[in-house]
């Protein structure tokens, strides 16, 4: 086959990107090819009761591929094989979710130049190369395996370096104690047997030591020198004491594993603090088996009271006690736990403590037993499909209690080493974390809107086993067990006025 152009058309027959792979055809005669493309397929609606997918003139032919609000489009010449230009007609159609997010008319053209490169290397001077989508991605990003493996390397050396750095500072902070301990001056000799006497210097080290003149208050050379006696001496001070004295010093970031990346995102608080705010904090470790099944999972929550004033120190709260069988609540020493049993109030005992002000106390807590996976509030299906090619792995999340909106929601999947995940359907948005060698799925927001959300990617290499386990991270505004304030009242009766904050977040929540 011959292979002329590709080209990705709008709906309304706008070239987006256009790419020639032929040498012997002037521009003016390309640009009338594909202008005649949207006069040869009609309208939409024309194009939806077609049964075909590819047009041909008298000289060349029209295979496309609609997408949403596109057609990609390739121009071949009338004796090429059909089914081989459908063939590549279907990678071209596959290379362009990956670098777009969207098929979009403006998405198109803000990664026009990435589509290029990689439509170049699919076809090579009118004929297709034998490039599969996963080594297309790593032609174009130029991935290399030795590069990966120096990083490795200088990034471990960087960071041995930094410990290394911070020993000799605690060995020179405990000489210096013990120094001072026998009552002797503070020596900078160090355990390598590096010292400031190793330095040329005018005056000998043993001789003594002259009155000297008192020196300018400004450090010499825009450096500070070392102290040793100050006692706010400690690991970063010494590490920034060497940065000012000109020394190279790299910046190692501190290595945290996949499952920070699912740690609950921390937020201002949504609501505003009136005299009396009760806040309810709720958690869920669940530990899932990858082939179905509750392994262990637990639902454990704590409600604390502030007050702002002394006078509001021995309300009662009213709660909405609407909570399912194998609840075990718990409600403070403090309270009267016959008043909480008989009518679901939190209130002082007649001789307790009163609440302290301006401070975060805790009053009930409550702590659930999950024995099924269906009373998760929400469930994944991890399936990776290994084949000669690699590794096809398709996961789905669907949400079990739609009374619970589910917000920033993270599924943190590990990939086997040196390799890059190539993304073909995903719902929400991802992220590739080449350092931590995970693929993050994100979903700002999880409800009834979105119950179900599929993502698929391809790995060249590695076993099933590599992508477990896997981690869901997620907040809620919506308790799991809706135990709620209905209202506050001081001691004679009268309502008072009382703020609200909820959270539900996983702390441990995992497919295994």
């Amino acid at each position: 086959m011959v292979l002329i152009a590709a080209c990705v058309f709008s709906k309304s027959g706008k070239i987006l990107v256009a790419r020639q792979f032929v040498n012997d055809m002037t521009k003016a005669r390309l640009e009338g090819l594909l202008d005649a493309f949207p006069k040869l397929i009609g309208n939409e609606k024309e194009a939806a009761t077609r049964q075909h997918t590819f047009v041909e003139t008298d000289s060349v032919r029209y295979v496309y591929h609609p997408l949403d609000n596109i057609y990609m489009t390739l121009v071949t010449t009338k004796n090429s094989n059909i089914l081989e230009d459908l063939e590549t007609l279907r990678l071209f159609v596959r290379v362009i979710p990956e670098y777009c997010r969207s098929n979009e008319e403006k998405e198109i053209l803000n990664n026009a130049f990435d589509l290029v490169f990689a439509f170049d290397e699919i076809v090579t001077l009118g004929y297709r190369e034998s490039v599969n989508l996963a080594q297309i991605r790593t032609f174009t990003e130029m991935d290399s395996h030795e590069e990966r493996v120096f990083m490795q390397i200088k990034e471990a050396q960087e960071k041995a370096a930094k410990q290394a750095m911070a020993e000799k500072a605690k060995e020179l902070k405990r000489a210096q104690k013990e120094a001072l301990s026998r009552g002797l001056k503070p020596s900078y000799q160090s355990s390598t047997g590096i010292s400031s006497s190793s330095v040329p210097s005018a005056a000998a080290v043993s001789e003594p030591v002259a009155p000297r003149v008192a020196a300018p208050k400004g450090p010499i050379g825009g450096g500070k020198a070392l102290k040793l006696g100050g006692k706010t001496t400690n690991e970063d001070d010494f590490l920034n004491t060497l940065r000012q004295q000109g020394q190279s010093i790299a910046s190692v970031e501190k290595s945290t594993g996949a499952a920070s990346l699912a740690a609950p995102v921390s937020t201002t608080p949504r609501v505003k603090r009136e005299a009396v705010h009760v806040r309810t904090d709720e958690k869920i470790n669940a530990r899932v088996s990858r082939d179905g099944g509750l392994e262990s999972g637990e639902v454990q929550a704590t409600v604390s009271l502030s007050v702002a004033s002394p006078d509001l120190n021995s309300v009662a709260i009213q709660m909405s006690n609407t909570s399912v069988a194998g609840t075990q609540l718990q409600v403070h020493p403090n309270l009267d736990k016959k008043e909480w049993q008989t009518s679901s109030v939190l209130k002082v005992k007649p001789n307790g403590k009163p609440y302290p002000v301006n401070s975060d106390v805790g009053i009930l807590k409550w702590k659930m037993a999950l024995t099924e996976e269906e009373q998760l509030p929400i469930s994944l299906n991890c399936w990776p499909q290994e084949g000669s090619d690699g590794v096809d792995v398709n996961i789905e999340y669907t949400l079990q209690r739609e009374d619970i909106t589910l917000q920033n929601v993270r599924i943190i999947i590990p990939l086997p080493t040196a390799t890059s995940p190539v993304v073909g359907e995903c719902e929400g948005s991802y992220e590739y974390h080449k350092t931590k060698n995970v693929i993050v799925w994100s979903m700002p927001v999880i409800d009834s809107s979105n119950p179900t959300g599929t993502l698929e990617f391809s790995v060249p290499n590695g076993h099933s086993d590599h992508f477990f386990p896997v981690t869901v991270g997620f907040t809620s505004e919506n308790l799991f067990v809706p135990i709620t304030v209905k209202e506050v009242s001081k001691t004679d009766g009268s309502a008072v006025v009382f703020s609200v904050e909820t959270n539900f977040n996983s702390e441990n929540f995992e497919i295994v």
